[in-house]
């Protein structure tokens, strides 16, 4: 959708410059990933730092003598800070700046030992892997993935990865609920795509949506005729030609997979009004293609 609303080009241009933006956009994502992993790090090694200058305190009184370390214990916390091959991509790709923008890892720590999660995590008496997982699930779900200021600084290093963000925050936390005190180092390392077929389907819809823009727009304006002309060339616009060309280029997507998908796409990041108009225009394209028996799609299931 990015690569496809960004696109200024025609039908006749060498698409390969596009389908390279796209692939590094995707590549981009999976960068956001590991670069949340390698913050975590960091906030790992801030709470040992944290109880090492309480302890060091001249004038520190028995709490800072002997601070509670449940943090800095945390299981899935290590599991993470010492996965070798996380910490040799996050370094090979670049992506521990957290170093140099220590502030932003201060500012999640803090919050996080003020809040009443950690209150109730460092004060429960059973220590087990469970409770440590569901810590860390906990606090990023409650402070660190809507925190405003790390939404900024993502914003600023790169704009994309603010749309970016809800996909990868799922994919996170459904990491770490599946990890295990004896899960390999490969779990925290996610494939980007589920095989080869995945990738090309990216390409194939970006390439083909846009060489057959035109007939799309041309199809989507016939059935648009009660709406805003607008609408054509905003996000709702760009969804529908995806959506047709799944229809009329992908036999084996079901349509209602495809119409569930665009108006999940569409509540996500067009407007209020958006779902109605794609799925009122989706609906008439799908009743007319199965009375002229044109388009048909294959497989088990399919509507």
């Amino acid at each position: 959708m990015q690569s496809l609303y960004a696109f200024k080009g025609t039908e006749s241009d060498d698409l390969a410059k596009d389908q390279t933006f796209l692939l590094h956009s995707l590549d981009s994502m999976y960068d956001l990933y590991l670069s949340i992993l390698a913050l975590l790090t960091e906030l790992h090694k801030k709470s040992k730092s944290h109880n090492e200058k309480l302890q060091n305190k001249l004038l520190g009184s028995d709490t800072d003598k002997n601070p509670n370390t449940r943090l800095q214990d945390n299981q899935l916390l290590h599991i993470v800070s010492e996965n070798k091959m996380l910490q040799e991509l996050v370094k090979k790709r670049k992506l521990n700046f957290w170093d140099l923008d220590f502030e932003y890892v201060d500012i999640l720590f803090k919050s996080i030992i003020k809040s009443k999660v950690y209150n109730h995590y460092i004060n429960d008496p059973e220590t087990a892997f469970k409770k440590d997982k569901q810590f860390i699930i906990d606090i990023y779900s409650e402070l660190i993935a809507p925190n405003d200021k790390l939404y900024d600084y993502f914003e600023d290093k790169k704009l994309t990865w603010i749309d970016d963000l809800p996909v990868v925050n799922t994919v996170l936390l459904k990491v770490i609920r599946k990890l295990k005190l004896t899960s390999p180092e490969t779990v925290l390392l996610p494939d980007l795509y589920k095989d080869e077929d995945d990738k090309e389907f990216a390409k194939d819809l970006l390439k083909k949506t846009i060489l057959n823009n035109s007939k799309f727009s041309e199809e989507i304006a016939i059935k648009a005729t009660n709406w805003d002309a607008e609408r054509l060339a905003s996000i709702d616009g760009v969804l529908l030609k995806m959506a047709l060309c799944e229809f009329q280029k992908f036999p084996s997507i079901p349509h209602k997979v495809t119409i569930n998908e665009y108006l999940e796409i569409a509540k996500e990041y067009s407007t209020p009004k958006s779902s109605l108009f794609i799925n009122g225009i989706l609906d008439k394209i799908v009743k007319e293609y199965q009375s002229k028996n044109i388009h048909k799609k294959t497989g088990r299931g399919l509507m």
